[in-house]
C-alpha cells in the first residue's frame, strides 16, 4: 500500500527588483553569480558585471541567457573558431550543450542564466586557450574536469588556481604563457 506524501507549500513569488537592489554586493568577481533558485531540474542564477575571466566553460546541457540590464558578450568556440555573440538588454539566447563559452559581462550589467541540474555522471570543463601564439585553431592550454553541483563555489578555486600558477598557463605548443585573466 503506497503512503501519501505530505504536500509542500509552493514558494511565494520573488520581488526580484527589490532583491537585486538589496543584494548587488553578492555579484562579485571572479564568477559574479548568485543562485536564486535551485530546483530538482533547473538552476536560475543572477549574474552581474563586470567580470574578468579568460576561461571557457563547457557543460553537456543547454544554458539560457536573458540580459536584464546592459549588454554582454558571450565568447564561444564554434566550428573550431572563436566567435563573439552580443546579447543586448532585453534579449535572450539559448546556448547548445557542449559549446565552450566565456560570458563577458561589462560594468553595471545584470543578466539571468538558467541551466539544468547536471545529470549524474555528467562532466563540466573549464578550458583556457592560448591567445598569444599564432595558432590556426583554438589551442587548449589547460583543462579542468569536474561534476558540477554548485557553480558559485566550484569555479572560483579552479579560476584562482589558474591565475596563481604560471606553469598551468604555459602553452605546450608555442611555449608562451597566457595572462592570468
Amino acid at each position: 500500500m503506497a503512503s501519501a506524501s505530505t504536500p509542500q507549500a509552493l514558494p511565494a513569488p520573488m520581488a526580484f527588483a527589490s532583491w537585486l537592489a538589496n543584494n548587488e554586493q553578492l555579484l562579485q568577481p571572479p564568477v559574479n553569480n548568485y543562485c536564486l533558485f535551485s530546483g530538482a531540474d533547473m538552476v536560475l542564477m543572477v549574474v552581474g558585471g563586470p567580470n574578468a575571466r579568460n576561461d571557457y566553460h563547457v557543460n553537456e546541457t543547454e544554458e539560457w541567457f536573458y540580459q536584464l540590464k546592459g549588454s554582454m558578450c558571450l565568447k564561444v568556440v564554434e566550428n573550431g573558431q572563436f566567435k563573439d555573440i552580443e546579447i543586448k538588454e532585453g534579449e535572450m539566447f539559448l546556448l547548445p550543450g557542449n559549446t565552450p563559452h566565456n560570458p563577458v559581462r561589462f560594468a553595471n550589467t545584470t543578466g539571468l542564466v538558467m541551466e539544468r541540474v547536471r545529470p549524474e555522471g555528467s562532466i563540466d570543463m573549464l578550458r583556457w586557450y592560448c591567445k598569444k601564439g599564432d595558432h590556426a585553431t583554438p589551442t587548449i592550454i589547460h583543462e579542468e574536469r569536474f561534476h558540477c553541483t554548485d557553480l558559485g563555489t566550484q569555479l572560483k578555486p579552479l579560476i584562482n588556481n589558474w591565475r596563481e600558477n604560471a606553469e598551468l598557463r604555459k602553452c605546450k605548443v608555442c611555449g608562451q604563457t597566457e595572462d592570468p585573466q
